[in-house]
């Protein structure tokens, strides 16, 4: 669904709430022409005590550190963030949404250094569903192994959500659905598992649950430290910081996808292999639901996570 089809007007953009359609910026602005920019993706989640943002400090604090390597002063605090965040969903009368800030290098000069740019600071809330489709969760996804590589934290930093690397994840995407299959998997330079091009990955096997540690070049995800949190609290061993081989998801008992867009979404095969028995797992499913009633707020646990709106 494009962004004309939903009952989406006002965007918060340097201080000011603005008309959806008025939210522009100059073709030479910066971070169009260098990726020089830093976002966030968060969800708002529908409760019986209205909409309630998941987990927002943390997506806030990340913002907040993906700025450092690049030297961005965001120009505002993280409670004026919040103050206009909650604003923007209470004036678009959102029960539930996806949101996004983000800051960038704007309009003065077009040299690589942004020294002499403004940096520009917006949010977006709109209505998104689930991201790779409804029966995705119940039925898992088809991905493939990409031909590209993710880059190295040597490289770019990978703990920082940067616009201009989500060429990469745009192009493992991309590649991924001209062949057929729903989302891909992205090694590292090494040639170990790294992530989805917006998701991180975990792999069950025996019970136990693994997921690729920091230094494999993916992004600290805020889903995957849920995830790793509930799955914890329902009793399971999970192994956060290992190197998971390319051949290791073949043999998975079951594999799954975290993310703030993609929530807890199960994989069924790789690269046409069958993981599992070809269908949502155990494990997988037990931890979705559990995720799922977290965020729909049906039980009292976890409220510290939630900033109602």
């Amino acid at each position: 669904m494009g962004f004309d089809e939903m009952d989406v007007d006002t965007i918060w953009m340097d201080g000011e709430f603005v008309d959806w359609d008025d939210a522009q910026i100059h073709v030479l602005t910066h971070g169009l022409h260098y990726g020089s920019g830093i976002f966030e993706g968060a969800r708002c989640y529908e409760t019986e005590e209205g909409p309630a943002i998941f987990r927002w400090e943390e997506h806030l604090e990340r913002l907040f550190q993906s700025a450092k390597p690049y030297e961005m002063d965001i120009g505002y605090t993280k409670e004026e963030l919040t103050d206009a965040t909650v604003e923007l969903i209470q004036r678009q009368d959102l029960q539930s949404c996806y949101i996004r800030p983000i800051s960038f290098y704007g309009y003065n000069s077009l040299g690589v250094s942004p020294k002499d740019c403004p940096t520009k600071t917006a949010i977006a809330a709109w209505p998104w569903g689930t991201y790779l489709g409804e029966e995705a969760l119940e039925e898992g996804i088809d991905v493939m192994i990409s031909t590209w590589r993710k880059h190295a934290s040597s490289q770019i930093p990978t703990n920082a959500k940067t616009t201009g690397l989500y060429v990469n994840s745009m192009l493992a995407g991309e590649e991924a659905r001209r062949n057929g299959y729903a989302e891909a998997i992205v090694l590292n330079k090494e040639g170990n598992v790294a992530e989805g091009p917006g998701e991180n990955i975990f792999l069950v096997r025996d019970d136990e649950i693994y997921t690729p540690g920091l230094s494999e070049s993916i992004l600290d995800g805020i889903t995957r430290d849920t995830v790793i949190t509930l799955a914890e609290d329902l009793g399971y061993t999970v192994h956060d910081n290992v190197s998971i081989s390319r051949g290791e998801l073949n043999t998975a008992d079951e594999l799954f996808f975290t993310g703030s867009a993609a929530e807890v979404t199960p994989i069924r095969k790789v690269d046409n292999v069958v993981i599992g028995d070809g269908s949502r797992g155990p494990v997988t499913e037990e931890i979705q639901s559990r995720f799922f009633d977290v965020v729909e707020r049906k039980t009292d646990e976890y409220d510290e996570w939630f900033d109602y709106v």
